[in-house]
């Protein structure tokens, strides 16, 4: 049975290719409202989640919902409910941007033209120009617009940016981001890009291996993650024993320690392998999710 108060729940989803298990029982709620990130490496499981939520895909076990509906069972009605836009930015490249708004029009008998003329407004698009003609970011702002435009209670968007030039994102972002339709829908965001999910993220979920690993804002997380730098004389500690370790290196011969969840006795521990001095510091989001991620990071095995 699903939770109204959820745009998406999943319970124990499995969705396997052969051998590969892409999601492997994943138990997942993100509650109606703000905007949600997904991040996670290649193969983590994003796309695949997205597939399966939109019934692109049949799930392998388990169940996905969606806006309380069953994935696998959603209506034209249904999708109505649902804007999507992801880094391809496809749309025929010989029609006139005017026609695919009338063809939008139509389809959605929500269609907020407000809502478009919010978002339009940040690029320089001519309603008279072929959608062949305008420039990759241009198509990513008109593909926000329309989505936005159809009045989904849930927009998902999935590496929207992708192959952006700077100028580019900070229009994607801002068009997102003071656009008050999207104010008014839940926002699941899916990116690579750090800057962007601290930017503009209320909740950070992140996804590994087909299962997720972390829920909370994002700077919460990164006040999990904290960086320590020891002054160890010759061999510090073997990595195998340090707690909570994501990542070390050695630098003009100081240890620099990236950890998760240790407090002030991680101090006492750097001191009992003979460290003359230790300092603590925060990480960036930045940071924090890619030492996190690169922790159990496929290496090639031993020869």
């Amino acid at each position: 049975m699903s939770d109204p108060d959820y745009v998406v729940q999943t319970v124990a989803l499995s969705k396997r290719y052969g051998r590969k298990l892409a999601l492997d029982r994943l138990d997942l709620q993100i509650p109606r409202g703000r905007i949600h990130a997904i991040v996670g490496a290649n193969g983590a499981g994003k796309s695949t989640l997205f597939r399966v939520l939109l019934g692109f895909l049949p799930p392998s076990a388990g169940t996905a919902h969606i806006l309380g509906r069953d994935s696998q069972r959603l209506t034209p009605a249904d999708r109505g409910r649902i804007g999507f836009v992801n880094e391809e930015h496809t749309l025929p490249g010989w029609v006139r941007v005017d026609a695919v708004v009338r063809m939008q029009r139509r389809l959605y008998p929500r269609w907020n033209e407000g809502a478009f003329a919010e978002v339009i407004g940040h690029y320089h698009v001519l309603p008279e120009q072929r959608v062949g003609q305008l420039s990759r970011g241009e198509r990513a702002g008109l593909n926000l617009a329309l989505a936005l435009a159809q009045s989904p209670e849930l927009l998902v968007l999935d590496e929207p940016t992708l192959g952006l030039d700077v100028v580019a994102k900070r229009a994607f972002l801002e068009s997102l981001m003071y656009s008050s339709a999207a104010e008014r829908c839940t926002v699941i965001y899916c990116s690579h890009q750090m800057e962007e999910i601290e930017r503009v993220a209320d909740n950070l979920i992140i996804l590994e291996r087909g299962q997720l690993k972390n829920m909370s804002t994002p700077e919460d997380f990164c006040a999990r993650v904290t960086h320590w730098v020891a002054d160890v004389p010759f061999k510090g500690p073997e990595p195998a024993a340090v707690p909570g370790l994501l990542q070390v290196q050695r630098l003009d011969g100081l240890y620099h320690y990236l950890v998760l969840d240790q407090d002030e006795t991680f101090a006492e521990f750097l001191r009992s392998c003979g460290a003359r001095s230790v300092q603590s510091m925060p990480v960036g989001l930045d940071r924090a999710v890619n030492g996190f991620l690169a922790k159990n990071h496929a290496a090639p095995a031993a020869a």
